[in-house]
């Protein structure tokens, strides 16, 4: 039966934000110096003839979802922004009622077609990949589900059992999930607090003598400073994946370095995350790297939380990538390869045993994935895409719903600052940072929770 639930779409449009960065951020080889954002402003209306507002927002982020040698970067970045305002020309025609969980998955049926299609009006060397189409249309999915909530009064994130949703997870994902709703792997109020993992990049400095000009800009510039500052005891260190020597260094240089500042401040226990951007040849420099550390510094290692998905984002063309033994000893998680529950199912094969979930890969899709990882008992933890403002407090507010997620991703704050102003006036727990976690809790209003 239809419930009166059921939105459709009234009005959607889609705008470009520019932010630039107060320093430079190094990402799988390239730098980058801003970032854009795709903002999207939907009009909905239920069936009871009520209308809301919703809107989403998420970077463009075309260089971690498309780093291709073929297609130039500034060509990658319009086309995700002409996909954005071509995804949201679709919703404006699409005619039905239903939860927003319905809406995109029958829209997204044409997202594959609408990136061949568009690099073939662009002249592009080859067509969009899957992840840079998620990005794309996330901002969309995001502003359909908040207004969703908004237009029936509810939390989205409580509007996920039978009572709302149209059809059960099994729609979605495969038979093991008949019967069962999202409501299942997804809590009725925020956790109250959640770590927050602190990025140290590449060129980011670690001491002092690693400046050669300083910003003095009122924010910390070197690592000691951040920690300080902040209260950090979650720290997520990039690393080459190419080079071994440099790799085992850096990590040993970030874990002295923070090792003297949390003496100095009487923090006892604090944690590692390693990204090697997918650099790494297969899994054997993985654990080589391991055996460094623990050998080197044996508290170093047993920091280490996680590592982020460390070789290729293919999987199908690289089944030799097998991560069994490195998940032996510790946590890893599928990342730029996990775009739908049959990339999960795969990495499963191979030997993965944590999922990192995104909200740039879209709202539903990460509930989808996030219900699947539980049910599977694998690592759950949630990044981000340098997300500023209103996008960090969504992805945050995503991480305080799923129950088992360890630590939340945030590195708004370090790169680009300036477009939180506006939000942290209004959550300022959640961008003044003082204890090294921030306070999800507050996100517990109608729409997505803000």
């Amino acid at each position: 039966m239809p419930k009166s639930t059921d939105i459709r779409i009234l009005e959607a449009t889609c705008s470009f934000e520019t932010v630039p960065f107060r320093m430079p951020l190094k990402f799988g080889g390239r730098i980058m110096a801003d970032t854009t954002l795709i903002n999207v402003d939907v009009v909905v209306e239920n069936r009871s003839g009520k209308h809301a507002n919703g809107f989403g927002s998420m970077p463009v982020g075309h260089i971690w979802a498309w780093p291709s040698t073929a297609v130039p970067e500034d060509q990658a970045a319009k086309a995700m922004m002409q996909f954005a305002e071509e995804v949201v020309h679709i919703a404006n025609a699409y005619p039905d009622y239903g939860h927003p969980l319905d809406i995109v998955f029958q829209i997204s049926a044409e997202y594959d077609h609408m990136g061949k299609r568009l690099a073939e009006r662009m002249g592009l060397a080859e067509p969009m990949p899957e992840l840079a189409q998620l990005v794309a249309a996330s901002a969309f999915d995001a502003a359909l589900h908040d207004g969703y909530g908004r237009v029936n009064g509810v939390n989205s994130y409580n509007a996920l059992s039978a009572d709302y949703m149209n059809h059960d997870l099994s729609e979605y994902l495969d038979e093991n999930f008949a019967g069962e709703y999202l409501d299942k792997y997804v809590l009725e109020e925020p956790r109250p607090r959640l770590p927050l993992y602190h990025l140290v990049g590449a060129l980011d400095p670690l001491t002092e003598a690693d400046i050669e000009t300083r910003l003095n800009d009122g924010l910390p510039e070197t690592l000691p400073e951040w920690i300080l500052a902040d209260g950090l005891t979650h720290l997520k260190i990039k690393l080459a994946g190419d080079d071994l020597d440099w790799d085992v260094n850096r990590v040993l240089a970030v874990d002295q370095v923070a090792s003297e500042a949390q003496d100095h401040r009487g923090c006892k226990q604090w944690f590692y995350s390693l990204d090697f951007n997918e650099k790494c040849e297969n899994v054997e420099y993985v654990l080589e790297f391991l055996r460094r550390i623990q050998e080197k510094a044996p508290a170093a290692y047993d920091r280490v939380q996680y590592i982020e998905q460390p070789t290729h984002r293919d999987l199908k063309a690289h089944p030799d990538n097998r991560m069994h033994k490195a998940a032996e000893l510790k946590p890893v998680v599928i990342d730029e390869s996990l775009v739908d529950y049959d990339a999960l199912l795969l990495s499963r094969e191979l030997g993965y045993s944590g999922v990192a979930l995104k909200t740039c890969k879209g709202h539903g899709e990460s509930l989808y994935l996030a219900a699947a990882a539980q049910k599977f008992d694998m690592f759950l933890c949630v990044q981000d895409l340098t997300l500023p403002g209103y996008a960090f407090l969504h992805s945050a507010s995503l991480a305080a719903r799923i129950p088992t997620v360890a630590a939340i991703e945030g590195n708004g704050r370090q790169y680009c600052p300036s477009a939180n102003k506006k939000w942290e006036k209004m959550y300022p727990t959640m961008f003044n940072i003082t204890d090294g976690t921030v306070e999800t809790g507050v996100l517990d209003g109608i729409g997505l929770g803000f």
